[in-house]
């Protein structure tokens, strides 16, 4: 993941989503509008289990007494979020993919909409070590062995890869064969997977420029300063149409395993059961449909090659 620091601006995503914008601002903003959750189902849970995974009937047994508040889900997110992740900057509109995936979750453990409490986590501080105020946080976090070492992921909710993002002028945009790639100056967020990308996949000839911030890197590519930064594909999409003047999205690279996971304080006893629920909502087709409502645009990106 690339820490999203990106500021939104007008109305982002209501082409691309048929959403409203995400808000600018760094509290919580709330909506006029009547908050709508998504769907969930009630039925009695199946007994079943999924993969060698516990059944989510004796999940929903067991989990309310192992939450951070007994009887409460407390989801963890940082603030400000943006779109298509999230809607408004208000996770608990259950609006976005993130926010509607973090209610099919809660709904498959047996956790009713007014029973989620969300709480902020940045970022950086969500994979350091120790105790968590949260039962798991959802914010694009990439599974890596780093942050798999000091907390828990569960299983992939989405699958993401890495693009590139320029000024429509910059060569890179006309000229990206493997062997073109090798040539451009790239900046990057410091400890991000689009940095790690760059090292790793493309190897360029001339050393990355590391930045502190995503809108350092972003300021750098709009000066001039630097030919391209790689992020993941959703946020390179939002940065290219909505952040960066004249930007361009050159095209993303393939599938490299790169995936977004559920956190959890390490060895939290609910991981079993939240991957119980992600097989489930894989089996029964809502991944595949919130993927297609909020972040299927992403499926006409071209491909290219490290």
């Amino acid at each position: 993941m690339q820490r999203k620091s990106i500021a939104c601006f007008g109305l982002v995503g209501v082409l691309a989503f048929g959403l409203a914008a995400c808000s600018s601002s760094s509290s919580s903003s709330s909506s006029s509008t009547t908050t709508t959750f998504p769907a969930t189902t009630t039925t009695a849970p199946s007994t079943a289990s999924l993969d060698g995974l516990p059944s989510l009937a004796s999940c929903q047994n067991s989990v309310k007494g192992e939450t951070h508040t007994p009887g409460t889900l407390t989801v963890a997110t940082d603030n400000p979020v943006y779109t298509p992740w999230f809607v408004n900057n208000t996770p608990s509109n259950g609006q976005g993919y993130e926010s509607a995936v973090a209610y099919a979750v809660a709904a498959d453990l047996g956790f009713p909409h007014q029973k989620v409490t969300w709480t902020t986590e940045s970022f950086d501080q969500s994979y350091a070590p120790g105790p968590k105020n949260f039962d798991f946080d959802i914010n694009e976090i990439s599974v890596t062995p780093a942050r798999s070492a000091v907390v828990s992921f569960s299983t992939s909710y989405y699958d993401t890869t890495q693009s590139i993002v320029a000024l429509k002028s910059n060569p890179i945009a006309r000229n990206h064969s493997p062997a073109q790639l090798k040539t451009y100056l790239y900046g990057d967020q410091i400890g991000t997977t689009g940095l790690a990308y760059i090292e790793s996949k493309i190897q360029p000839t001339q050393q990355p420029r590391i930045y502190n911030t995503l809108d350092q890197a972003v300021s750098a590519l709009e000066t001039k300063q630097i030919d391209a930064i790689v992020v993941d594909t959703p946020d390179g999409q939002y940065a290219a149409t909505s952040q960066v003047k004249n930007g361009v999205q050159v095209g993303q690279f393939p599938p490299n395993g790169e995936h977004y996971g559920l956190l959890f304080q390490k060895g939290s006893p609910l991981v079993s059961c939240t991957d119980a629920a992600l097989a489930n909502l894989t089996q029964n087709g809502t991944l595949a449909k919130l993927t297609k409502q909020y972040l299927g645009i992403y499926t006409s990106i071209p491909t290219i090659q490290p």
